[in-house]
């Protein structure tokens, strides 16, 4: 995970779930991660060698170390060699009073060098280049690095993600006291992931976090004991909750949504929590007419639900994902259309029982749907690619991963989509060489996976240099892929990621 760098042409990539790990540390945070807030690419792969270095408590101290330095005789090597205090803090502002940290005088070097590594607009510029990882690490160097990265601008946009054991220190005689949040305070974060806590884990949040009433954002409770009470308990204390994220959490009821839910909630997600049927979605449409995003995975939801969604709802949510509701059909899809028909984002993701006729209900209702994903859909076939790309002209993304009835005569329908960027074929076997040659004047493509595919060969693969747009292919899996393969990418597509 990396923060946005001048000048780079493309971000790093970042570990496929999005969560960077933090060293271990004395004050019982030592395994928090932090997570993007924003959610990555669909399923986007990444090769482990493009991940970011991070570094090590240890490493950070030692003057050999290759960090990339100013254009100055400043050698950050040589200021990443002041030792941290036993004490310090990576996560939280926990130092003791009495602890030494290096002042600017004690840095190494000439008096120049050591008044440029305290200069404020250097550092400022600086420590954007680095991962949010790193900059934890950066941060133990001395008062005055801490004091520069411990400003908002530079965690926005992250998440913390605490775990039940992260959130109490054992006091000498076994006692648990909780930690303190200070340092995640200064940090302004107002989002956080809690794991595996209780209600009473969740109270102790609120009453030692300073801006859990007013300044959290965004809640995410996943593997989480939360009952209904605890969850009543949270959204009435935390008055600045917008965002709010339930997952693999069994122990609320539908009953508990209709007494939590509370209408300045704008983003719900809920997946893979057993309560939740299709009385879950009559509170979700009568308690949040101000909803913009849906994200449900919900086994247990039927047709019926989809119809629940107020005349306002319609109107205002624009994303709607229906993760594995394995028991929505085609009238299901009907409901959806009528109910909400400004959506520009949809997921029909694990709809198993939605078929062609669903897709065309979409095409033919839905035409502000700028990403469409239909992976995992077995039923759909090359006449519902031709209804997308008849009636969804601003469709950008499109996701068929799974479906494995698509053939090259589907393909040759979506060559016609102008603004499609992003096309998603992922072990769709029976796609060929033939249905490739269909792709090739897709001038607005910049990201095309192809991961799987097993008929495709070396021949069919090398014509996609045609693509000279392209930012991204994925040919993870795929037996045409060999080096010699991507040898001749790196020649003849240098501005593209191919991801092996």
């Amino acid at each position: 995970m990396s923060n946005p760098r001048n000048g780079d042409t493309k971000p790093p990539c970042l570990p496929r779930n999005g969560l960077v790990k933090i060293p271990a540390q004395p004050n019982g945070l030592g395994s928090a991660s932090i997570t993007k807030g924003t959610p990555a690419m669909k399923n986007r792969l990444c090769q482990p060698s493009s991940v970011p270095a991070i570094l090590s408590p240890a490493l950070a101290h030692r003057s050999d170390l290759p960090i990339p330095s100013l254009a100055s005789p400043l050698s950050l090597a040589t200021l990443a060699s002041v030792s941290s205090p036993p004490g310090a803090s990576l996560v939280g502002l926990n130092t003791s009073e009495g602890s030494e940290q290096p002042s600017p005088e004690r840095l190494p070097g000439s008096p120049s060098e050591r008044q440029l590594a305290v200069d404020e607009k250097i550092l400022n510029r600086l420590f954007w280049y680095f991962s949010a990882c790193e900059k934890c690490v950066l941060a133990q160097v001395c008062k005055a690095w801490r004091r520069v990265l411990y400003q908002p601008k530079f965690w926005v946009g992250l998440t913390p993600v605490l775990h039940t054991k992260e959130l109490y220190n054992i006091l000498p005689g076994g006692e648990k006291e909780f930690v303190s949040l200070q340092g995640f305070a200064v940090r302004g974060f107002d989002g956080f992931c809690l794991v595996g806590v209780s209600d009473l884990d969740i109270c102790e949040f609120i009453d030692n976090y300073p801006l859990s009433k007013k300044g959290v954002k965004s809640m995410s409770l996943k593997r989480s004991t939360i009952t209904d009470a605890g969850l009543e308990v949270m959204l009435e204390q935390m008055q600045g909750v917008v965002r709010l994220e339930l997952s693999g959490c069994n122990d609320f009821t539908e009953a508990g949504l209709w007494s939590s839910l509370n209408a300045r909630i704008t983003a719900l997600s809920v997946s893979d929590c057993i309560n939740v049927a299709d009385d879950a979605i009559a509170a979700i449409s009568q308690l949040l007419p101000n909803l913009t995003e849906l994200n449900l995975q919900a086994y247990h939801v039927t047709d019926t639900a989809l119809a629940y969604f107020t005349a306002k709802q319609g109107y205002t949510t624009h994303t709607l994902r229906l993760n594995s509701c394995w028991e929505i059909t085609n009238h299901g899809v009907v409901n959806m259309v009528h109910s909400l028909p400004n959506l520009s984002v949809l997921s029909l993701s694990g709809c198993s029982k939605v078929t062609d006729d669903g897709v065309e209900l979409v095409a033919e209702n839905l035409r502000k749907l700028r990403s469409l994903d239909l992976s995992w859909c077995p039923r759909i076939t090359d006449m519902a690619l031709e209804y997308i790309a008849c009636d969804l002209h601003k469709l950008e993304e499109l996701v068929l991963d799974r479906c494995v009835r698509i053939t090259d005569t589907g393909l040759s329908y979506l060559s016609t989509m102008s603004s499609l960027r992003s096309l998603y074929l992922r072990w769709c076997c029976q796609v060929q060489d033939f249905g490739l040659k269909h792709l090739l004047g897709m001038s607005s493509l910049r990201l095309l996976s192809l991961a799987g595919c097993p008929l495709l060969t070396t021949t069919g693969l090398s014509g996609l240099v045609q693509l000279q747009e392209l930012e991204e292919l994925e040919l993870t899996n795929c037996p045409g892929a060999t080096p010699e393969l991507f040898k001749y990418f790196s020649q003849h597509l240098p501005c593209c990621m191919v991801i092996e």
